[in-house]
């Protein structure tokens, strides 16, 4: 919620419940479509008509074709006021030395996370290259451990996060839509591995393949060999989005 002198209101980023009638309440989110299988039609619908219900719905991505959601953040004829933010990332690009040819960042449920770090860092074994492998377990301290060119640590800090990438050459990742924001700001080369079972995650990474900008595998399918299909694709080319925050807290 923001509130200020003559000014208040609720700003709700994918919580249901947080509006209030009698002020001014914006809805967040990339996900104006739902997708679930064969029951995207309907829980894209009951997502639409709660979003409905707020004055506004802002979505972090670009408007156009140029975009990093697709049919996620872009739906026709959605009769919410919906604005466009642009990608949102906490992250900064640096101009830094190339330190690491690999970052691996793992995140999401388990087992689903354990699996990936199990048949990575197997895999990982016979890469030539400086690997940087953050698990995603986030523990009561912070491990760090050595294995001849892999650097394995349980987790880091946001800022120790934005270092390692900008440093990082490839990023190999799930798809999740955050991580995506946060690779485009940074321009980065990056393979991604969906978690199965995700159909966002699912959607994203193939989009992102059709349009050439990054290559995917299944969890299943990985082998160290698809690390080089990366040097066919583009990458991620941060495009600059410029919000004019007076007029989108105009609402408030």
């Amino acid at each position: 919620m923001i509130k200020t002198e003559g000014l208040s209101g609720i700003i709700s980023d994918n919580r249901f419940g947080v509006r209030n009638r009698a002020i001014p309440s914006v809805f967040v989110t990339h996900q104006l479509r739902v997708l679930s299988g064969n029951t995207t039609w309907l829980s894209s619908k009951l997502h639409q008509k709660i979003i409905s219900k707020f004055n506004e719905c802002w979505v972090p991505d670009h408007n156009g074709t140029f975009n990093l959601s697709g049919d996620l953040g872009h739906v026709e004829n959605f009769v919410s006021s919906v604005k466009y933010l642009g990608p949102l990332s906490r992250f900064k690009k640096h101009d830094v030395k190339t330190k690491y040819q690999l970052l691996v960042l793992l995140s999401g449920p388990e087992p689903q996370r354990t699996f990936l770090e199990q048949k990575l860092l197997n895999d990982l074994k016979y890469f030539k290259g400086s690997v940087l492998f953050i698990k995603g377990k986030i523990e009561a301290e912070q491990q760090r451990e050595v294995i001849d060119k892999m650097v394995i640590y349980n987790f880091m800090t946001s800022k120790e996060l934005e270092l390692v990438i900008n440093e990082s050459e490839t990023i190999l990742s799930r798809s999740g839509y955050t991580t995506i924001m946060d690779l485009a700001k940074l321009k980065k080369r990056a393979f991604f591995i969906p978690t199965p079972g995700q159909f966002e995650q699912e959607y994203l990474a193939k989009k992102l393949e059709v349009e050439g900008i990054a290559p995917f595998c299944n969890q299943d399918e990985f082998d160290i060999k698809k690390l080089s299909e990366i040097k066919n694709y583009s990458g991620f080319e941060h495009q600059a989005y410029e919000i004019n925050y007076k007029k989108l807290f105009g609402l408030f």
